[in-house]
């Protein structure tokens, strides 16, 4: 089974950042039980100094690099990501995609029902290079902006509505599309370093939420025991 990580950046993350990636990597060697991969076109992590996606500085060094791959790019959202997915899908052969998504796009380029209309054309793409490729999207967790910008929270809220809608649409069962829940008890104050990154207990409560939605639909691995 062959597994892709696309995200934005709370997925990529910065140099000196284990990223929830790696929480997953150690999951996934935990539960499995059987051969598995970790594919995409990248692999290094974002360099503040340098303000650009060039390091390879992971908070444990001993992160394999061939665990190391995924689709994510810090400032790069759904729309992004749509004209990308395919290549990336045909050339690692990907099987399942966990995807968080829908942040940068909210609150930079796009409002939510052509951030929306972006997740059907990335679904179409990835589809397109993979006719059974399964997805795990994860709603977007707003960040500090929400709590004193409200046009951006209702954004973020008819989002994640417009989400859920093209999951119900679109999912099919050659190539099952799941949504996951927002993590439990995720809290931007306590959860991630600047009320948008996620912290080391942030990355837990994302690799958590995808390892369960994987365990409990698909019989994919096992309970999360990294909190």
């Amino acid at each position: 089974m062959r597994f892709m990580f696309v995200g934005d950046s709370m997925t990529i993350g910065r140099a000196g950042d284990y990223t929830w990636r790696y929480r997953m990597w150690q999951h996934l060697n935990s539960t499995m039980g059987g051969p598995y991969a970790i594919v995409g076109p990248r692999g290094e992590v974002y360099d503040t100094l340098t303000d650009a996606p060039t390091s390879h500085e992971y908070a444990d060094p001993g992160f394999p690099a061939s665990a190391r791959r995924h689709l994510a790019g810090w400032g790069e959202g759904w729309q992004h990501m749509a004209p990308l997915i395919g290549p990336a899908v045909r050339e690692g052969r990907a099987d399942v995609l966990l995807v968080s998504l829908g942040l940068i796009d909210l609150g930079f380029y796009t409002k939510a029902e052509q951030t929306a209309d972006n997740v059907r054309r990335f679904v179409a793409r990835a589809r397109a290079a993979r006719p059974g490729v399964r997805m795990v999207l994860l709603p977007v967790i707003p960040n500090v902006r929400a709590e004193s910008d409200a046009p951006f929270a209702a954004e973020v809220e008819r989002f994640n509505e417009l989400l859920a809608k093209a999951v119900a649409d679109l999912s099919t069962d050659a190539s099952p599309i799941l949504l996951a829940a927002r993590p439990q008890a995720y809290d931007i104050h306590r959860d991630t370093y600047d009320g948008t990154h996620p912290n080391a207990s942030g990355e837990h409560r994302l690799a958590g939420e995808f390892a369960a939605v994987l365990h409990q639909a698909w019989g994919i691995g096992g309970p999360y025991q990294g909190l």
